[in-house]
């Protein structure tokens, strides 16, 4: 018997675990350790509005400029977890989205504007102010909107870091992959094991939507399959998180100099016995391709790997608390850029579960906005 069952062992749910051991709970992690987005993320920390969500997913733009002021909690989250980590490479110097026309500097003039309304700290940069704290940038970036509010990490360093506090602690792992939840008195999950719990966290990212619908709750998590690629270490110039107002790329360097360079290119899904998303050469190539073009200086670099993770954006709006108004299984789902948004996510639904005070006011998150 344990307190706390938490079905997926990504960010989300091992910030939730660590608040719920900390307050003295008996808590056990069961993931199937296949195709987590936590063990292929990039270490970006998002807080402004990413054009590329706001391009796929227009229609959604409203649930994503209302969490921003998430996004920010977000970011302090991982700021007190750097520090109880003993670090993890976190740095806050903002995060560039880089305009070359005319058109894409108005939209990013009007993004700005309702973010700044969101209470973010955000500024549009003419070509030469950007290209005096942004030397490395090709000729062709003509403007950027600086979000201050962003970073980046090192997510290697973090998940192993986690793991080790984790088991310090006492929190069980389990490799098993939980096909089904009862709800009740006392909750049920089922997976190769039966495993029964006083409360069951979801946090399973793209596998939530199946353990959601017999519980009443239509959620929508479909994978996404994306590519990314790290190079050779180089001079550490690139100091902010990089985004393109309209093309697919983020890039950021690591203290080490190894540059991530990602974006939203592509992958292909996982074939039915479990195995990772399959990289695309096409995405392989344009991915590289378009990072050189914006910050030349990469160029010469060696590509060292290439890997794809899943990227679960959902609606745009996290969903936190529990499934229904007597129940006793709680959801922890970020609604987009999940590394970003998992320890908050984690740790208010964690406190919902066991009682104590989340750190946000988890009322714009309910689960009842899925309800059937």
């Amino acid at each position: 018997m344990t307190d706390l069952l938490i079905i997926g062992g990504g960010i989300t749910g091992q910030v939730a675990a660590l608040t719920a051991a900390e307050a003295g709970a008996r808590v056990t992690i069961v993931d199937a350790e296949r195709n987590a987005g936590s063990h292929a993320n990039a270490g970006s920390l998002h807080v402004q509005m990413q054009s590329r969500f706001l391009r796929l997913n227009p229609h959604l733009a409203e649930n994503l400029e209302s969490s921003l002021p998430l996004y920010l909690s977000a970011v302090t989250e991982w700021e007190a977890l750097d520090a109880r980590l003993g670090g993890v490479e976190l740095t806050r110097e903002g995060g560039l989205m880089l305009a070359e026309s005319a058109a894409q500097l108005d939209f990013l003039h009007e993004k700005a504007a309702r973010e700044a309304r969101k209470g973010l700290d955000v500024e549009i940069l003419d070509r030469d102010a950007l290209h005096r704290i942004a030397p490395w940038l090709s000729p062709r970036i003509q403007g950027a909107e600086l979000c201050r509010n962003e970073g980046k990490l090192n997510p290697l360093v973090a998940n192993r870091k986690m793991r080790a506090l984790l088991d310090g602690l006492g929190v069980r792992f389990v490799h098993d992959r939980i096909t089904r939840i009862e709800d009740g008195a006392q909750p049920v999950a089922e997976g190769g094991e039966r495993y029964r719990a006083d409360r069951i966290l979801v946090a399973a990212a793209w596998g939530a939507a199946a353990l959601a619908g017999p519980l009443g709750l239509r959620i929508e998590t479909p994978p996404e399959p994306l590519h990314m690629n790290i190079t050779e270490a180089g001079d550490y110039r690139i100091h902010h998180l990089v985004q393109h107002a309209e093309r697919p790329i983020t890039l950021k360097q690591f203290r080490s100099g190894q540059v991530v360079i990602g974006g939203g290119w592509e992958a292909s899904l996982a074939d039915r016995d479990g195995h990772a998303p399959r990289i695309r050469k096409p995405s392989l190539l344009g991915n590289v391709a378009l990072a050189a073009q914006i910050a030349p200086g990469i160029g010469g670099l060696r590509v060292l790997r290439t890997w794809a993770g899943y990227n679960t954006p959902v609606d745009g709006k996290a969903t936190i608390g529990p499934a229904g108004p007597d129940s006793r299984v709680f959801l922890a789902l970020p609604g987009d850029a999940g590394y970003t948004l998992g320890p908050v996510t984690g740790r208010s639904a964690a406190a919902m579960a066991i009682g104590s005070t989340p750190p946000i006011d988890p009322a714009p998150f309910d689960p009842a906005r899925w309800r059937a």
